[in-house]
């Protein structure tokens, strides 16, 4: 019995011994594609370096005026496209589609850019649309506008909509990249810092004045130490409206300029009182953009809105304040072309592309209040 049991430990010794790997035996080698490089990642947005960089004079700021290096003024009337990803996904996103916005007479194009397109995405792969975007206005003779398109209170990182979700973080994020690609190129003239700040009557949470005074402060510094010439644009309260607290506390910055949206509900007949009231004021100092005017949605006819579209321009154009109309989509409202197929214009699409090509006729010749 001891024999035995001894035999059998012996066998098992034996069989063990067998099945260990032989210290001359290779490893196997982890496949690339199992490695973790994570050592080698890095943000994207590496430089465009685009040979049309500077094919387009550089858009600055002179006092309350944007001019160009010769020192010309510049009164931008342009429009809004709809999100590149959303017309890429639609199937329009072609040089021929920017081909039809040069066609309206614009001489600035807003581009908008959702956070959740801009995740949904990928940053690279939005900045692949952006570059396109970039690239065809240059041929065509363009300016534009990149638009962090958002609407909330970025303070308390509550939003409007979950579109419009975001977060402080992802803001600076997305203009160290954008900042960092596009520094150098002239198409590129204007930063959008954030589409449109609200409280919605606190349901968002509050934030003063000051406090996203130095939000803009904080996000220019770092883009200017990426891009020191671009013209960042800051948005009033009140849905980017209401511009009354520069009187006493402007940004502490300079090369700016600032965005007000004087839609018609804002405020009631008589406007132009209340426009100078709220924020016409601000352009005998700053330079002023209208990043976004245009109908009333669901009731985009002159007859609901001819008297507004005519008084806002008349007082915009009076007052040197730039424009954009919005929006040239035939889905978003208050929509500028009926269909993706003929392009054809809608009522507000009709009067405000007159209006660029400057066949509009005017109700008025005469200066708004306070000019």
């Amino acid at each position: 019995m001891e024999k035995s049991t001894r035999m059998l430990a012996l066998c098992l010794a034996l069989l063990f011994l067998l099945h260990q790997p032989s210290s001359t035996q290779e490893k196997p080698t982890p496949k690339k594609s199992d490695a973790r490089e994570w050592w080698n990642a890095r943000h994207p947005g590496n430089p465009l370096n685009s040979p049309n960089a500077g094919k387009m004079p550089r858009i600055s700021v002179r006092g309350n005026q944007f001019v160009d290096p010769q020192g010309k003024v510049h009164l931008f009337k342009g429009l809004s496209i709809s999100d590149p990803d959303k017309i890429e996904y639609q199937g329009h996103w072609t040089k021929g589609h920017f081909e039809r916005v040069k066609g309206t007479g614009a001489q600035l194009v807003r581009i908008p850019v959702h956070p959740v397109a801009w995740r949904e995405r990928s940053p690279a792969g939005y900045l692949a649309l952006l570059d396109q975007a970039v690239e065809w206005c240059t041929e065509l003779g363009m300016y534009v506008i990149i638009d962090w398109h958002t609407i909330g209170n970025l303070k308390t990182e509550l939003f409007q909509d979950p579109m419009y979700n975001t977060s402080m973080r992802e803001t600076y994020e997305f203009w160290r990249i954008i900042s960092r690609h596009f520094s150098g190129n002239n198409t590129v003239a204007f930063y959008e810092l954030f589409n449109e700040p609200t409280l919605f009557f606190n349901q968002l949470g509050r934030m003063s004045w000051t406090e996203w005074r130095e939000i803009n402060e904080d996000l220019i510094a770092m883009i200017r130490s990426y891009d020191r010439d671009v013209v960042p644009l800051v948005a009033g309260l009140d849905w980017a409206y209401d511009l009354a607290p520069l009187r006493d506390d402007p940004v502490r910055a300079g090369n700016i300029g600032y965005v007000t949206h004087p839609y018609p509900h804002k405020r009631s007949m008589p406007w132009e009182g209340k426009w100078e009231e709220d924020f016409g004021f601000a352009a005998g100092a700053f330079p002023l953009m209208a990043t976004e005017i245009g109908f009333t949605a669901g009731k985009e006819g002159m007859a609901d809105n001819g008297a507004y579209g005519d008084a806002i321009l008349d007082y915009l154009e009076a007052k040197g304040i730039s424009w954009i109309a919005w929006v040239y989509d035939p889905e978003w409202g208050p929509a500028m072309i009926k269909s993706w197929d003929t392009y054809a214009l809608t009522e507000n699409g009709d009067f405000f592309v007159k209006a660029m090509r400057g066949l509009r006729t005017k109700v008025s010749k005469a200066p708004p209040p306070g000019k």
